[in-house]
């Protein structure tokens, strides 16, 4: 019998033998081109194939690497990958796995934008890009509902969704502002009213037994995964060169002000407040993509949400979509490089974007083994998540906007778009399909609008 069915067989009776570094290469690579679903979709793979069929690690384990990883900004789904290839094979491991779970990503994404930017005026392409439009807004809304069904417990917390919404919508407060006093809400909070702040961080505990794994509950922790200071300060300070060396590159041969200067610091900055999920972060990149720096309008950043959908890797990697249109828009390389300019500029935001969850991996893993859950760790987590939550409404009712008055209020209503938008919201919550199918249905429904001219 298959392990997850929890009941013990002969097999599963014993460890699996040692997994090679290559046998596990070929996992990450394969793992990067089906992650699909979203942090909680990859998740999902992640435990099915690791815990389940492959059983190189106890759920146990497994769920105490996802805890610490949900503590941390960044993509969790991507940390938790690093995390378990880092415990397996030591830091190569670690580098492997994070890397081939966003470099299938980055080279799709850098096709797709290519094919965007340069033929997105084409009819048919219009036309697909018209019904994933109200899709995405429908997406970002089953987001806000479901983080906000797990995170809104008390009328506290309620409280401070809505005080974060009004805080972005109404005083247009910038994102991390709303990040740090949520944290630090959190923080009072759990000291002195910790019953409105238990719970957060979590995924519950380990409910089945699918079997001895290779890392297992018991396992005792490998060498290279005692925390010692030594390595604690190594692993910063090369960290702090990976990050700087780049950075100054850029700044003294190109200049401060330059496009991927810019990107490089602009994204820097928002690596370290992917609290909650790429959708956490969203409105900051629109404010500093759009708003401040211009790399692209409102219209093509709603397109680079329904691209990053419909791509295998984290969503935050929708940022390699908006260094791609800038450094193209901008021709930094001159007009006929174009291509080379969004492709570097791509290249640039996924490193600077992705570089931190490496470092809070190598840095702070050690400390897990001994490390447990505690309220003056998750309530911060628990109140951010929160704010979160009114955050992502706000993206909501911006992406809305746009798809439904796509001229101002004082332009016509694209009723087209909005029943496309209520039959997603439907199949989302009511049929409960998952994103792919729904945005591939709302493309072909925006083609057959738009080759029908009602749009």
């Amino acid at each position: 019998m298959h392990p997850s069915s929890g009941k013990t067989t002969t097999d599963s009776l014993y460890a699996p033998s040692d997994v090679s570094f290559w046998e596990a290469f070929l996992f990450w690579l394969k793992l990067g081109f089906i992650s699909f679903g979203g942090p909680a979709g990859q998740i999902a793979i992640m435990h099915q194939e690791l815990v389940e069929r492959r059983r190189w690690i106890s759920e146990k384990r497994f769920l105490h690497a996802l805890n610490y990883c949900m503590l941390l900004p960044g993509p969790e789904a991507q940390q938790l990958a690093t995390y378990i290839g880092w415990l397996m094979h030591r830091t190569w491991g670690g580098i492997v796995a994070g890397v081939l779970f966003v470099l299938p990503s980055l080279f799709i994404l850098i096709a797709l934008s290519w094919i965007y930017i340069a033929y997105g005026d084409v009819s048919w392409v219009a036309g697909l890009f018209y019904g994933i439009k109200p899709a995405v807004t429908a997406i970002v809304v089953q987001a806000a509902h479901r983080i906000g069904a797990r995170a809104l417990k008390n009328n506290i917390l309620w409280a401070i969704a809505a005080a974060a919404f009004v805080a972005i919508f109404a005083l247009n407060i910038p994102f991390p502002y709303i990040v740090v006093a949520a944290a630090l809400i959190g923080y009072v909070g759990g000291r002195f009213a910790p019953v409105y702040f238990e719970g957060g961080g979590g995924h519950g505990k380990a409910q089945q037994d699918f079997g001895a794994a290779l890392i297992d509950d018991h396992t005792a922790t490998p060498a290279h995964a005692l925390f010692r200071w030594s390595r604690l300060t190594y692993v910063i300070l090369a960290g702090l060169l990976l990050w700087a060396v780049p950075l100054l590159l850029l700044w003294g041969m190109l200049g401060w002000t330059h496009t991927f200067t810019q990107m490089a610091w602009f994204f820097t900055k928002a690596a370290l407040l992917t609290f909650g999920g790429a959708y956490a972060v969203l409105p900051y990149v629109y404010q500093g993509a759009v708003d401040h720096y211009g790399w692209l309008t409102p219209t093509q950043m709603i397109d680079g949400l329904a691209l990053g959908e419909t791509t295998p890797g984290p969503l935050i990697m929708v940022v390699a979509f908006v260094g791609f249109v800038g450094g193209y828009v901008n021709a930094v390389f001159g007009p006929d490089m174009v291509f080379l300019a969004g492709a570097v500029a791509a290249t640039i935001v996924t490193w600077f974007t992705f570089l931190p969850s490496f470092i809070f991996i190598f840095a702070g893993a050690p400390f897990i083994e001994t490390t447990h859950n505690k309220i003056k760790f998750t309530a911060p987590l628990l109140a951010i998540t929160a704010a979160v939550v009114g955050v992502i409404l706000n993206l909501a009712l911006f992406f809305g906007y746009h798809v439904l008055w796509p001229e101002g209020f004082d332009g016509a209503f694209e009723w087209p778009s909005a029943l496309i938008a209520l039959g997603a919201g439907i199949a989302l919550f009511r049929y409960k399909l998952g994103v792919i199918r729904v945005i591939i249905a709302c493309a072909l429904i925006g083609l057959i609008v738009s080759l029908i001219g009602l749009n």
